[in-house]
């Protein structure tokens, strides 16, 4: 039996719709979702800009694909659209400073927001690639579609870098930094 994506969205406990309460649970519960903290950047007619993300997320791996999710109306979505690519820098442990800057909004916009950074250029982008970040992936705008409250935007990854070290992962709201442990085997 097939079962359609419209029947899909109609069954189970929510099919009736969430009240205030539930909707904050379910909001609280959505930071239990650890993840990575990425800055991606862009550079749009010679002039860059970043943003940071806490969900950067394979979404295929055939062609190779990125989702990042950012929130609707995105000036970075945007830029990102009208320049056809993109760079992501998976933050290392040490880059929070990094990631709280570039959450920032009243950051200045263009070259001095990226003032006193690390940084080299991505060749095929012309965007920053932030020095010490774990990985960076250079990315082709694959999409960037409107999906509930948040503009994804998909890249298809043209050229990747990998380094050593630990990662900044977001979690309950905070930003968490140290060593992973492998969880032991039971």
């Amino acid at each position: 039996m097939t079962v359609t994506a419209a029947a899909r969205s109609q069954s189970g406990p929510r099919a009736g719709g969430a009240g205030p309460r539930t909707r904050g649970r379910d909001r609280r519960a959505l930071t239990h979702l650890a993840s990575p903290v990425s800055v991606l950047t862009v550079s749009h007619r010679g002039r860059p800009h970043g943003t940071t993300v806490s969900t950067v997320t394979a979404v295929s791996r055939e062609p190779l694909l990125l989702g990042a999710c950012l929130r609707a109306g995105s000036s970075f979505a945007e830029l990102a659209a009208a320049e056809g690519r993109f760079t992501v820098n998976v933050l290392d442990a040490s880059q929070e400073r990094i990631a709280r800057w570039f959450a920032d909004s009243a950051r200045p916009d263009g070259d001095p927001q990226f003032a006193g950074l690390s940084q080299g250029t991505d060749p095929y982008t012309g965007a920053p690639l932030l020095h010490g970040a774990l990985a960076h992936y250079t990315c082709r705008v694959f999409g960037t579609p409107r999906v509930g409250d948040h503009d994804v935007l998909l890249g298809q990854v043209t050229h990747t870098v990998v380094n050593d070290g630990d990662p900044l992962l977001s979690y309950a709201g905070g930003l968490f930094a140290g060593p992973l442990r492998p969880a032991s085997a039971a």
